[in-house]
């Protein structure tokens, strides 16, 4: 049996069904590509709205509990403790009078004649939230000054879970914790030595 030899002609329609195939490969490779993008876009804009829905949440959760602290005899819980508050508000501004303009929010002001408390409440109290009342108190206190408010502020932490060693950097830097506990809140006992820091 003898060998069938290719022509040119052969070798052409061979090159020509090469090429045919791999245009096949390059379009099937663009559109799987096309689709894999489609399909990262709309992964991305369903993460983006399952974020903004988790901040929602969040916020709303934070509203939950502010709420709950400042409605659960908050008042009476710090007139146990010697302060004579007169007067909770909530949701309190400052900063317009500070040099860089920069606005803060107190979520809860309990006012006892020349000292008033401070309260900030989270959701789940961490040990950075601490640091971030003290920078808070910090600037409502220069803000005050600029005011001429001579009032002296003290400073508490709140949060319905409390998470790490908050508790403990808190007392350590003279700051009370308040604490979700059944259907009431509760202020956590103080070490022994405790002093609330003033700013």
């Amino acid at each position: 049996m003898s060998e069938q030899l290719l022509t040119f002609k052969d070798i052409m329609e061979f090159m020509r069904e090469i090429g045919r195939r791999q245009q096949e490969f390059d379009r099937a490779l663009k559109e799987s590509a096309a689709e894999f993008d489609r399909r990262m876009q709309e992964a991305d804009r369903r993460m983006k709205r399952t974020d903004e829905r988790i901040g929602e949440l969040t916020g709303s959760m934070g509203k939950v509990i502010e709420h709950m602290v400042a409605g659960h005899n908050i008042v009476k819980k710090f007139q146990a403790l010697g302060y004579q508050i007169e007067r909770c508000s909530r949701n309190i501004t400052f900063g317009h009078n500070l040099p860089d303009g920069k606005q803060g929010e107190i979520d809860l002001f309990l006012e006892d004649g020349d000292i008033a408390i401070i309260i900030e409440v989270k959701t789940t109290l961490k040990a950075k939230n601490v640091g971030k009342l003290m920078e808070k108190l910090e600037r409502f206190r220069g803000d005050a000054d600029m005011k001429g408010d001579k009032r002296r502020f003290i400073g508490a932490v709140a949060g319905a879970v409390v998470e790490g060693d908050a508790k403990e950097i808190a007392h350590e830097n003279g700051i009370y914790v308040v604490v979700q506990s059944g259907k009431a809140v509760e202020i956590l006992p103080t070490p022994e030595g405790f002093q609330a820091k003033e700013w």
